[in-house]
């Protein structure tokens, strides 16, 4: 395994699997790995020659009070997972490489799909911004065949395909389901936060969408009452409400009743205490 934190070194080794006519996987990630990451990589070897992974902390999508300085940041136990899993290449560079002259006026920028604006955008109005901005970046320094991202973080997978479809970029985007603890919570860099307790009244995510799937397998079609519902599991475990949404599974505004037949995904962001987290499910 390769590991790299300049564009230039990169290139190099890309040219080098250019020549062989290798098939270039990618999952771009902000390190603190966990088995969640290393399904993608997974799927990704499924599919490709090589693959490689970013391992940026990017700065551009995290608001002035949010957790950038606190982000967890174990790279040596990061790279030996990746090491493990079959990476060719881990890209890991510097802030300054990746926002040279630290994102001054000169800085490109990128538009946002129209779905960024709603649920998370709502939210965290930074965001998507960020993300669209460090995901176009890595893609045009990587130059991937297809890249894995996962479905917990379900719109921004959408706001991903979007842009890629937008951009023309020749890239096949790859979601890949959630993976999940024992007790259902799903895995994120951000668990590390949660005390014993704590991770207990988290699961108030994953029952609130277990709830909204048993009333739409009984027949209920009224998205606000299930919203309801799952806003009250979430509460019962003492969670505060940021969101909890059924849309389409496009996440396109739809036109009068929603189509249940033809499936809904269900999406909450909650706060347990100071920790924010977010889940989903596809539904029908």
């Amino acid at each position: 395994m390769q590991v790299v934190t300049t564009i230039e070194a990169y290139r190099k080794i890309r040219a080098a699997m250019r020549g062989r006519g290798a098939r270039v996987g990618f999952v771009p990630t902000m390190g603190a790995l966990h088995e969640g990451h290393i399904s993608l990589v997974r799927r990704a070897k499924e599919r490709a020659d090589d693959v490689v992974v970013s391992i940026f902390v990017n700065p551009t999508q995290f608001a002035p009070h949010e957790d950038l300085a606190k982000y967890p940041r174990p790279i040596e136990r990061d790279l030996r997972m990746c090491e493990q899993a079959g990476v060719s290449v881990v890209f890991n560079p510097g802030v300054e490489e990746m926002y040279p002259g630290a994102t001054g006026q000169a800085e490109a920028m990128l538009d946002v799909p129209a779905i960024s604006a709603i649920l998370e955008g709502e939210s965290r109005p930074q965001f998507f911004g960020g993300v669209c901005r460090v995901v176009g970046k890595l893609f045009n320094i990587i130059e991937p065949n297809i890249a894995c991202f996962g479905k917990k973080d379900y719109q921004q997978l959408c706001v991903v395909k979007a842009m890629t479809r937008s951009m023309c970029w020749p890239i096949e985007i790859v979601g890949c389901e959630t993976m999940r603890e024992s007790d259902g919570l799903a895995m994120s860099s951000r668990n590390v936060y949660l005390d014993e307790g704590q991770r207990k009244r988290a699961l108030g995510l994953s029952r609130s969408l277990h709830e909204a799937k048993r009333l739409i397998e009984a027949g209920g079609r009224d998205a606000a009452v299930i919203e309801a519902a799952m806003t009250r599991v979430l509460a019962e475990h003492r969670l505060r409400v940021d969101y909890a949404a059924v849309r389409r599974r496009d996440l396109e505004p739809g036109a009068g009743a929603m189509d249940f037949e033809k499936g809904v995904v269900c999406l909450i962001a909650a706060w347990c205490d100071q920790v924010r987290l977010i889940d989903n499910m596809e539904i029908g």
